[in-house]
């Protein structure tokens, strides 16, 4: 990750949260912040793949199952089932992995 990435991204999620609290302020006079205490299913999808039952029943430890990604390709960001954004796996303390945002999906934002 860039240097001071995870200041911007801290910022981004404050003037978020900010906008948030002053349109539920100007349209229910109430403020949103319980909001930011719920949990959601985020999940990223590296791929998938269609097989028979038949296929399925065959595999054993060391199948391999081809998924309709390519290495490097982006991986979908998904919260409860909707696609939300893109981005790139990514190596992050040690053996753990992570993903880069490369995109946030418009039709998420704008909630169409």
């Amino acid at each position: 990750m860039p240097a001071g990435a995870g200041n911007q991204q801290s910022g981004t999620a404050d003037s978020q949260k900010s906008a948030l609290n002053e349109m539920a302020e100007n349209q229910s006079g109430r403020n949103v912040d319980a909001l930011f205490n719920v949990r959601l299913d985020v999940r990223v999808v590296l791929g998938s793949s269609r097989m028979q039952i038949s296929e399925l029943l065959e595999l054993t430890k060391g199948s391999v199952i081809e998924l309709d990604r390519k290495v490097g390709d982006p991986v979908d960001i998904t919260i409860n089932d909707r696609l939300v954004a893109r981005g790139d796996l990514v190596k992050v303390n040690g053996d753990l992995i992570g993903v880069a945002l490369r995109e946030i999906v418009k039709d998420f934002i704008s909630g169409d």
